[in-house]
């Protein structure tokens, strides 16, 4: 569906028109939204008008913002106006507004109130129940101790898209559980309901209507003050979107994390054993940093499936904090392509992005955020400064220390900082094995160092990371240093975002003295200038990748069960333990001793498939939330499997058949 012309729609606008219909309407929006925003037409006042029939003409009429955020700015000419079929299709066409773009209500919570107070059918107490053995026990506790949503870390990190890392934030003691307000509590519980109901009607069943209910939930959500909770919701809603109109950009593996996160989240939200991460922050807050000087390393491109473009220049300080500055603006592919060479907004700086990824800044009044980007704040004054090659401190640093430990430090910081958004840059010595499809085989330069693979950060063709990579994979045998950011849900995989030569190496990459030792793979296009000289391999055979520790082990049964169920809902899990027994199905886990994954996978079929009916065939027991538990036990158990296994396949020099 193309919804270039429609304005983006406030999540609560939507819930309340689709809230109004009658349920005979219901049944119609799906089909009323499909096709609608082909007939949007813009007006010269900046409204768009979507036609249905002869006596019925929608009108939205984005406000300042940019947004509809209004129930009065989206209007219709028919008679059942405005609880019609017709408004509520245009609104659930147009494409959700960001919440961060929008005026945050404040919230006004209940002194003394705590989690006692609250929803009657929300988690409760036992929101943690594993779901080990089917139709098991009711009551377990709260899984504050178990595995994040995507991570396998407790509570689990929600970025944003076109999220990228920065500074390594402080981190003292364990937080104490945070004492919830009963609106919070009540929200949170609401917020489980829906989320459970839109888990078991899956994307086959999740229409509209089941979006409205989160939207409905997200809303309440963000008026308590539950600014992460009322994120994880819309990733999700936006995921359903996405897969229901068969998007390219859709993968289910994302759509099967968000749903993870966000029962996480409303799990512990409701059952009382919520950290402060769990609430989330609705700005991102500034500091005062004082006096830095911080040295470029690299820029990267920054695409969001929400239209937002940009870039963001990673920056290193003497001490080795990170620091960045972000330029990301609605614009999509153009800003992203364009703002590589745009002009720093920081403290009067006379510096582009491309000065600065090779230059430095001596910065007074600096202003930075929890996850190290610097602010633009009126005191801040910024000095340009010499850059420093990768070969001098602070930045060689990066590159003395083995990928194997610094990607166990960041999975380390995973555990440790819940709310840590992307992993951050690390840098390595290596050797150009060759193409294994659009990636780029590479060993690091150290004895029993495994393969490691080279995935394009930014793979839209009109961006030069898939290009530059396969110009590289040319040359096998060539030495390189990598700067790139590590993929933790894949194993031993690099996205690398700038590359240089190696110092002393005779078969390495020879840049021009002007881009100070490195090239920025999502701005810098190599030529064959570029390498030494040599004819270039071009027709060589595809490297062997060798196995995959991840892809070939028996997990994958959990996961397919898991994505099915997020597929085709409830009913596609029973099905499936309907067709294979679970000693066949789960047989091959055992065996190879993930036997915890075998039983949760198993309490998930049986309790998929277990429906008690009364004598007169009605269900007694309809509530999806006992699903909803078995399903993300087995979900957070995969992720913590997954992510042992990610931090093996970088220590490995071969990887250990399973």
């Amino acid at each position: 569906m193309n919804t270039g012309l429609l304005p983006p729609v406030a999540p609560e606008v939507l819930a309340e028109a689709v809230e109004n219909l009658t349920a005979r309407l219901r049944k119609k929006l799906d089909a009323a939204i499909e096709g609608c925003a082909a007939g949007a037409v813009r007006g010269d006042d900046g409204g768009v008008t979507i036609r249905f029939g002869e006596d019925a003409l929608v009108t939205l009429r984005p406000g300042p913002e940019g947004a509809v955020t209004a129930a009065g700015q989206a209007t219709c000419t028919c008679l059942l106006a405005p609880r019609c079929l017709h408004r509520a299709a245009a609104l659930g066409a147009a494409p959700l507004a960001d919440p961060d773009r929008l005026p945050r209500p404040e919230p006004h919570p209940e002194p003394g109130s705590g989690p006692g107070a609250g929803a009657e059918s929300g988690p409760g107490p036992d929101a943690g129940r594993a779901g080990a053995a089917a139709g098991g026990s009711d009551a377990v506790p709260a899984p504050k101790a178990g595995p994040a949503p995507g991570s396998g870390s407790a509570p689990g990190s929600a970025p944003g898209a076109g999220a990228v890392p920065g500074a390594e934030p402080d981190r003292g003691s364990e937080p104490a559980p945070e004492v919830l307000t009963a609106a919070q509590h009540a929200a949170a519980a609401a917020l489980w309901r829906a989320a459970a109901e839109a888990l078991a009607a899956g994307v086959t069943a999740g229409g509209a209507v089941v979006q409205a209910e989160l939207l409905r939930a997200a809303h309440t959500a963000r008026l308590a003050g539950l600014p992460r909770a009322e994120a994880a919701t819309l990733r999700v809603v936006r995921g359903l979107r996405a897969a229901r109109e068969r998007s390219g950009g859709h993968r289910l593996a994302d759509l099967t994390a968000a749903f993870r996160e966000l029962l996480h989240t409303a799990a512990l939200l409701a059952s009382g054993a919520a950290g402060p991460a769990l609430t989330g922050t609705a700005r991102r807050a500034y500091r005062p940093g004082g006096g830095l000087r911080v040295y470029g390393l690299c820029r990267e491109p920054v695409l969001s499936a929400t239209g937002y473009g940009g870039v963001v220049t990673h920056l290193l300080a003497a001490d080795g904090s990170r620091y960045s500055v972000s330029d990301v603006r609605p614009g999509g592919l153009a800003r992203a392509r364009g703002a590589g060479s745009a002009s720093v907004a920081l403290g009067g700086a006379a510096l582009d992005h491309a000065g600065l990824a090779r230059g430095g800044l001596r910065i007074a009044g600096a202003t930075v955020s929890a996850d190290g980007r610097l602010g633009a704040g009126r005191g801040v004054q910024a000095t340009p400064l010499r850059g420093v090659p990768w070969t001098e401190e602070p930045v060689a640093a990066l590159f003395a220390r083995p990928a194997a430990e610094a990607v166990a430090a960041r999975l380390a910081e995973r555990d440790g900082d819940p709310d840590a958004a992307e992993p951050a840059l690390l840098g390595c010595e290596v050797v150009v094995v060759g193409a294994a499809g659009e990636d780029l085989l590479v060993r690091e330069v150290r004895e029993d160092a495994p393969l490691l693979r080279l995935r394009a950060a930014h793979p839209h063709p009109e961006l030069p990371h898939t290009a530059n990579l396969r110009r590289i994979a040319a040359h096998p045998g060539l030495l390189l240093r990598v700067l790139g950011r590590p993929d933790l849900d894949r194993a031993a995989t690099l996205r690398p975002l700038a590359v240089g030569p190696v110092p002393g190496a005779q078969y390495t990459l020879r840049l021009p003295e002007e881009w100070l030792g490195r090239a920025d793979l999502g701005y810098d296009v190599l030529q064959g200038g570029h390498f030494p000289p040599g004819a270039a391999d071009a027709g060589a055979p595809a490297a062997d990748a060798g196995p995959d520790v991840l892809a070939d082990s028996p997990l994958w049964r959990v996961r397919r069960l898991l994505e099915s169920g997020v597929a085709g809902g409830r009913r596609a899990v029973a099905e499936a333990a309907r067709t294979t027994g679970p000693a066949a199905a789960y047989g091959p886990l055992r065996r190879a001793g993930f036997t915890a994954a075998a039983e949760l996978a198993t309490a998930l079929a049986a309790e998929a498939d277990r429906r008690p009916r009364d004598p007169f065939g009605r269900l007694t027991d309809p509530s999806p939330a006992a699903y909803a538990h078995a399903w993300l036990a087995a979900s957070t158990h995969l992720a913590a499997a997954e992510r042992s296994l990610v931090a093996a396949s970088w220590s490995w020099s071969r990887s250990i058949p399973l």
